[in-house]
Parts: C-alpha cells; structure tokens; sequence
C-alpha cells in the first residue's frame, strides 16, 4: 500500500507514526527509570545485574563482549556495583589474572526488584488491550523492524542522504 508513496501526505503520516514511537519509548523509559532510580543502581548497573544473575562467573571481557562495549565501560560499572555490594570477583584459580564476576544476594535482591519493576510497568502500558490488538500491534512492530534491519544491512557502509534513499 505504501511502497511508492511519495506524496506530502504519506510523508506527513510516516513521520507522524515515527515520531509517536520515538515519544512512546521516551515516555516508557522516563517512568522506567523513575522507579529503577528507587533501587539505588543506575540504568547501564540494573542490565548489566541482569546478565550477571543469567551468567554466574563470568569475565570482564566476556561481559564487555556479550554487552558489545568496551572492557573499560565494564571496569567502571564493576568497580561501582563492587563498592555498592551488589556483586564480588573472584580471581580464577587457573589463571590469576582473570577475575569471575559473581552476583551477590544484595545484587540478586535489586534483580527481582527491577523485574518486578519491569512487569509492573508493561503490564499498566498495555491495560485496555486485547489480546488481538497486542498481536496485532507485535506484528506490525516486527515488520517495521525488519524493514528498518533491511535499510541497515543495506546501508551499513554507504550511507546515503535521506532524500535519496530509495525503496526497498
């Protein structure tokens, strides 16, 4: 329906939906993190505690590779989460230059905490829905994603000004 329009109009209503999205997810994060801040760990701390109750003992690089950031932005949170009391290192007895990242009952503690959070909260954003509608919604969100991973792979290395983006 939509795959050659070009006029004002379609425009208007692409542009529209996106921003919608984009306050949505602005909206959805502000009341997030408003109660996450109650728990007393910041937002990169709480994903990072919860990979950490999936994947007991696991490194620093592992953690820094699973998370696609630097080890130093990991060291940082580490050092942070460490001195709060929320997780401990253990050197690793085959090589002592390793250091395992072990949750604590402190950290395990703000983990149930922030999914409680989690729940609570989407489970108040979609109060009215029906099941219908949430399938509906997901499918829609699920095509609009894999259009936009097609406009990433293909645009990956050659970016182009929005005015010339054609098609897919």
């Amino acid at each position: 329906m939509c795959e050659n329009s070009n006029d004002q109009e379609s425009r208007k209503r692409f542009t529209d939906i996106m921003r919608q999205l984009i306050f949505v997810n602005k909206k959805h994060w502000k009341i997030m993190q408003k109660f996450l801040d109650a728990t007393g760990v910041y937002q990169a701390q709480h994903h990072l505690l919860m990979m950490l109750e999936r994947m007991q003992f696991v490194s620093q690089k592992e953690i820094a590779k699973t998370m696609e950031v630097s080890t130093a932005t990991i060291a940082v949170s580490l050092k942070k989460l460490e001195s709060g009391g929320y997780i401990k290192k253990v050197i690793d007895e085959s090589d002592n230059r390793l250091n395992q990242i072990t949750i604590t009952e402190k950290g395990a503690r703000v983990v149930e905490e922030s999914k409680m959070i989690f729940d609570s909260t989407d489970r108040e954003s979609f109060r009215g829905f029906t099941d219908e509608e949430l399938d509906q919604l997901s499918y829609l969100l699920k095509k609009l994603d894999t259009n936009l991973t097609l406009m990433e792979d293909k645009y990956e290395n050659k970016p182009e000004l929005p005015g010339k983006v054609e098609t897919l």
